[in-house]
């Protein structure tokens, strides 16, 4: 495996930390990492509230790395409570897929951390909607 996507998943698992705000709103069940072009890891929780406000985790580190100033994504991946990865869900995809309309095919997803199970955004989202 890439030496990135273990830097990723420890980052992602360094800030997973599940957690109860308040009655209404949990956080940490899953984390996500993003790597940028530049190379820079962005990370991110889900926060799941009461009234369905909240957001993934990869949402929320694709959030992060807007704000600091980038577009381009090259990798993804989410740790799950177990700490297994996972696939985003549509939504996340379909934000990805806005964020880089020419080339959301390319970004690489980490399905399956322990035996390194790879897939394309473009093979899980093979026809977009746009």
């Amino acid at each position: 495996m890439e030496t990135i996507w273990n830097k990723m998943y420890q980052a992602a698992e360094d800030v997973q930390k599940p957690r109860k705000i308040s009655d209404c709103i949990e956080a940490g069940g899953v984390a996500a990492a993003v790597l940028s072009s530049s190379g820079k890891i962005y990370t991110g929780v889900c926060v799941d509230t009461c009234c369905t406000l909240g957001i993934c985790a990869e949402r929320n580190a694709v959030f992060q790395m807007i704000t600091n100033g980038e577009s381009e994504i090259k990798k993804v991946l989410a740790v799950m409570p177990d700490g297994k990865c996972g696939a985003p869900c549509g939504a996340c995809r379909e934000l990805m897929a806005q964020l880089m309309p020419e080339h959301y095919r390319e970004i690489e997803i980490l399905l399956d951390y322990d035996t390194e199970k790879i897939a394309t955004l473009g093979a899980l989202t093979p026809e977009w909607w746009i």
